[in-house]
């Protein structure tokens, strides 16, 4: 599919800049990012699958560790 976009002259020139030092060209970029932007905000979509098989950082101890150690509100802050 072929179309036409219109950007404003400071966004023009970053994107002409990062295609000079980039192998891709300024068309691919375009390609990248509106790819990109679609996944993302296609109906349905969830979390990334990064985000997704994310499971923790080995120095860090789980969450539910000190889960045992916060207290009940007094009420419900969201009522």
């Amino acid at each position: 599919m072929h179309f036409n976009i219109y950007l404003d002259d400071e966004t023009g020139q970053r994107l002409k800049s990062l295609a000079q030092l980039r192998e891709p060209t300024r068309n691919a970029l375009i390609r990248q990012a509106l790819g990109g932007w679609a996944e993302v905000h296609a109906e349905g979509a969830g979390w990334p699958a990064e985000v997704l098989a994310f499971e923790g950082l080995p120095e860090w101890a789980p969450f539910e560790r000190n889960r045992a150690r916060l207290r009940t509100p007094a009420e419900d802050p969201l009522a």
